[in-house]
């Protein structure tokens, strides 16, 4: 189902895994620093509901 992408087949698929792979990686990245920043705020509640 892919089409035909003639003598330029190497550029494009590069293209598409390059594409891919960050993608992939700003995900990552994103959800990483969701879970740290979660954990900060847990820590800041914690220590205003202390006071």
């Amino acid at each position: 189902m892919m089409p035909e992408l003639g003598k330029y087949a190497a550029t494009v698929l590069w293209a598409y895994g390059a594409t891919i792979v960050l993608l992939v990686a700003l995900v990552w990245w994103s959800l990483r620093r969701a879970t740290r920043v979660k954990a900060e705020l847990q820590q800041v509640e914690a220590r205003r509901d202390a006071s």
